[in-house]
């Protein structure tokens, strides 16, 4: 058939065939299917859905449409984490150097921000020095010297999804969950993983606002991972509230390295770093039960021996040699640095997250498209959560901005994001369900 009966059939509610699928993406990649008859059949697949299998073969084709990576020499399970996005969401900047510290080997295909949520890339560009993009021998030394190494996806690596995220960012159908899950998966599946956790967030800053949405989401990611050959497990975690204490890329690099070292030891953070590393732990068989998993990952983090790790990869991918002793040195720092006091006493009641983020992004410290720069000094710090005591003494947060004006904007904005009440209400739970799951010792896909 041709491309435009192809998009004829899934318009019209019909299933396409394995190699069907398998055409439309080689198409994408050669640019035999141009950019109206993509956005037509991203629109199919918006209304009309995929099947089960439909969405698999979609993966499969775009994790085949470049190349992939293999790592046959290291010693351990390749191990990775995959957040659907949020606010405050450094997890990955802890999550792959803590694996890394415990035996596991974590080449992290990571992605910048766009929107009101931030990504991995930015915060780590706030870094002098470090090299999202390297070439195919650095990233692999990386992995094998650092034991992890978070970087962008090259040109070469499921180049099918890179084609077909810039024609669903401009046709409404970012939110398909079909184009969802093969965006997300043909990546993972390309970097050569083992096993995978996801993070699917759920609340006011996330892009499922229930938990019935997340369930969702969170099966249909584990049964195509599965379907292609990867060991995936999900947890549903909460975004009602900025997961660390911080909004935007230094500050959360800062708010990261904290953790790194030590500190922030009951943050909902290290809560949600824990849960994730867990599980992984079990799976690549570096740990026999829950609790010696546990017992293996707080004990890298006390050791500093996962702080090590993160320094050791930003020396790999260009970054300072002395980051860990003397961040300030090298993090930018915004010129207007001060702290929003309420209108009134109170305790934090509700917070409009996603409002938190759209705040940092007019400080300039996010992206409205692809390519705009961004300012990575801008943003928040010390954020109260939800159920906090805050009073004239006691700010919203700390509001990092380039200029007074900019400055007054936020705090503007930051207090009618965060409502107050007169009592403390319990705060929402961290960690809502784990979504599929595996035993310890479980079978990890791959090289093991």
């Amino acid at each position: 058939m041709t491309t435009a009966e192809l998009i004829q059939r899934k318009r019209d509610g019909l299933a396409l065939a394995d190699a069907e699928i398998a055409e439309l993406v080689s198409g994408m990649v050669s640019g035999a299917v141009c950019d109206a008859q993509l956005g037509a059949l991203a629109m199919a697949v918006a209304l009309r859905g995929m099947s089960a299998a439909e969405t698999a073969a979609l993966t499969r084709a775009m994790r085949d449409s470049g190349q992939r990576l293999h790592w046959p020499d290291l010693p351990g399970p390749v191990l990775d984490k995959h957040s659907t996005g949020g606010i405050g969401d450094c997890a990955s900047l802890v999550l792959a150097p803590l694996i890394a510290a415990c035996g596991g080997y974590v080449p992290m295909i990571s992605g910048r921000g766009l929107g009101y949520t931030g990504g991995t890339l930015d915060k780590l560009e706030a870094i002098p020095g470090y090299t999202c993009q390297p070439d195919l021998n650095t990233l692999h030394a990386c992995v094998r010297e650092a034991g992890a190494a978070i970087v962008g996806a090259s040109v070469d690596l499921a180049p099918a999804d890179g084609r077909l995220y810039a024609i669903r960012d401009v046709t409404a159908t970012v939110t398909s969950t079909p184009l969802i899950v093969s965006s997300i998966l043909s990546k993972k599946l390309a970097a050569g993983l083992d096993a995978l956790m996801l993070d699917v967030k759920c609340g006011t800053g996330a892009g499922c606002r229930t938990p019935s949405e997340a369930r969702a989401l969170a099966a249909a990611l584990n049964a195509t991972a599965s379907a292609c050959g990867l060991l995936c497990m999900a947890l549903i975690t909460d975004m009602n509230q900025p997961l660390a204490s911080a909004v935007g890329n230094a500050v959360e690099v800062r708010a990261a390295l904290d953790l790194l070292r030590g500190a922030d030891r009951d943050s909902r953070l290290r809560t949600v770093v824990l849960a994730l590393a867990e599980p992984l732990l079990l799976a690549g068989g570096l740990a026999d039960s829950p609790a010696q998993a546990r017992a293996r990952l707080e004990a890298a983090l006390d050791s500093g021996e996962a702080a090590q790790r993160f320094g050791r990869m930003l020396s790999c991918l260009g970054g300072p040699g002395d980051f860990l002793e003397f961040p300030e040195r090298h993090l930018p720092i915004a010129p207007v640095v001060a702290p929003v006091f309420p209108d009134r006493t109170g305790f934090v009641a509700a917070i409009d997250a996603q409002g938190l983020g759209q705040l940092v992004v007019a400080l300039g410290g996010g992206r409205h498209h692809p390519g705009q720069r961004i300012d990575h000094a801008v943003g928040l710090s010390q954020v109260a959560e939800l159920s906090a005591p805050v009073d004239r003494q006691t700010p919203l947060a700390l509001v990092h901005a380039r200029t007074a004006e900019q400055w007054q904007d936020a705090a503007q904005a930051l207090r009618r994001a965060m409502s107050l009440g007169e009592s403390p209400e319990p705060a929402p739970a961290t960690v809502i369900a784990r979504v599929g799951g595996w035993s310890a010792g479980a079978p990890a896909a791959g090289r093991h």
